[in-house]
């Protein structure tokens, strides 16, 4: 991590999709901006001057929840704050993927920089720290109900700032203290308001919809080079991609795709080679595809404005107004924004795979190809099956998605003795996004692998520059099928190779 050059520097109001992915995969550097560190004190002092004035103040001198009106000593200070995290800390089952922990940190320390948390500054660096060291919690994936922010998997990070529990460290997992020891990083003590500080906010889903909403774009930019690709197989034509189409019907989404998918087939072999084949127009799942990709588009865009938003935003409660004196209880640790939003995110993925795997029908189906592919892409049909049962698995993950893609932010179950009366179950809608999105990249890898397989059936005439040089990309991990042979190889292949940064480098620059 220290080998890395560049830094991200956290002042709570400029975090962007790429200053996280940069954090959580590249291993830059974070710091706190030097603004930050004065708004971060200044609010520090407020709130120990409150103390010794014996100001009554929710979370500083209070306990939490139901227990708001329970009076706190001041000698109790430093055991309310771990009592709070050690309680809280109280999620179960499997642990999130490194990265998105590493993300929710980030998220954290960028919220706190803000300077309306009351924390310290020793505090909020032995979080950062921890980030540029690489250790990350384990944090288990059920326990938060998406309001008073995520509680239990925040509280599982705090754990480790504390020595306590277990991390991800060097490429193992240990014990917190043996990791922050190693690294020479001394555990945080905490005290008045630092506990709710760290735990009351919404990062744990927001740091998952950062990294999903980058992924979901490069799946949209995958998906018109498959469905071109698949056009191409097909001998379809690209005339329903006009731009003139979409100039009648102005959606940002829709008017983006028509000149992706017009560029891509540009100067193609193949559509030159059947322009008298007397076709008028293509099935939904070609002719379409702006107005279905499009949406989609339109909808990640959306769900990204969101993310931007809450990642920059102070998400604890109650919040500190140095300026105004005051110290006001709210509600910004609530989910709903990010849970609609990641909800709404799964929805409209899924649909990229949903067209996807009727494509790929298409492709297999003899009788949806006007016979012009042999059935099931495979020469000697009968004795081989080709690739019948790779539609098949694309069938299942998108009946998979259509179940996950059930809003989780419709439902709630009060909490705290009814006190938290409505909780936006927004982890969960983040945690079925994870899943709605890895079903899309097979599903997409599918369809590559047998257009790719069409395509072969079509040369010697080639396609557009742009598609055939995705086709080379895929033959160079893939050969032809001529015979059958295990198939789950060929589509494990493709779908490391979707996920190869290279590879997406030559998706985005293709689909400029």
């Amino acid at each position: 991590m220290s080998g890395i050059s560049k830094k991200i520097i956290l002042d709570g109001e400029s975090l962007t999709l790429k200053d996280v992915y940069s954090a959580v995969r590249e291993g830059a550097h974070v710091e706190l901006a030097k603004t930050s560190v004065k708004k971060v004190e200044r609010s520090r002092k407020y709130v120990e001057d409150l103390v010794k004035k014996g100001a009554v103040v929710y979370g500083i001198t209070t306990g939490f929840g139901e227990f708001a009106s329970v009076g706190i000593k001041k000698d109790d200070a430093a055991r309310l704050q771990k009592n709070l995290i050690m309680s809280h800390a109280a999620g179960c089952g499997e642990y999130y993927e490194p990265e998105f922990v590493r993300a929710a940190m980030v998220l954290r320390a960028n919220a706190l920089a803000k300077g309306y948390s009351g924390i310290t500054t020793r505090t909020l660096q032995t979080l950062i720290d921890m980030i540029n060291h690489g250790i990350t919690p384990m944090v288990p994936i059920h326990g938060s109900v998406g309001s008073s922010g995520d509680l239990a998997p925040l509280a599982h990070i705090v754990l480790a700032m504390l020595a306590m529990g277990e991390v991800h460290y060097k490429g193992k997992i240990m014990k917190a203290a043996g990791a922050l020891k190693q690294a020479k990083i001394t555990k945080a003590e905490l005290s008045y308001k630092e506990g709710l500080a760290l735990i009351n906010g919404t990062q744990m889903m927001c740091g998952i919809g950062a990294l999903l909403v980058r992924r979901a774009h490069q799946l949209y930019l995958l998906a018109n080079v498959t469905a071109a690709l698949s056009t191409e197989a097909l001998m379809g034509t690209p005339r329903a991609f006009n731009p003139l189409i979409s100039m009648v019907r102005p959606h940002k989404g829709q008017m983006l795709t028509s000149k992706i998918m017009t560029a891509l087939m540009s100067n193609s072999g193949i559509v030159k080679s059947h322009t008298e084949c007397g076709e008028v127009q293509d099935a939904y799942s070609i002719r379409c595809v702006p107005q279905v990709h499009g949406a989609v588009y339109d909808a990640v865009k959306y769900v990204e404005s969101v993310i931007n938003v809450e990642m920059n935003s102070a998400t604890d409660n109650p919040l500190i107004f140095v300026d105004e004196d005051e110290v006001i209880s709210g509600g910004n640790f609530h989910g709903e924004p990010v849970a609609i939003a990641m909800d709404f995110l799964g929805i409209a993925v899924s649909e990229l795979a949903s067209i996807s795997e009727r494509r790929s029908d298409r492709l297999v189906n003899p009788n949806n190809s006007h016979r012009t592919l042999p059935a099931f892409l495979i020469k000697n049909g009968g004795l081989n099956s080709g690739f019948m049962i790779a539609q098949y698995t694309a069938a299942a993950v998108v009946s998979e998605n259509k179940v996950l893609a059930h809003p989780a932010v419709v439902d709630t179950i009060p909490t705290s003795a009814n006190k938290e009366d409505f909780n936006s179950m927004g982890s969960i809608s983040a945690r079925k996004c994870i899943k709605i999105i890895s079903n899309v990249e097979y599903a997409l890898a599918i369809e590559l692998l047998l257009a790719c397989q069409g395509i072969d059936f079509r040369l010697p005439v080639k396609s557009s520059k742009k598609l055939m040089s995705v086709h080379a990309a895929v033959r160079k991990q893939v050969t032809h099928m001529s015979e059958d042979r295990v198939l789950s190889e060929d589509i494990n292949k493709i779908i490391d190779l979707i996920k190869m940064p290279e590879f997406n480098a030559l998706i985005e620059s293709i689909c400029k």
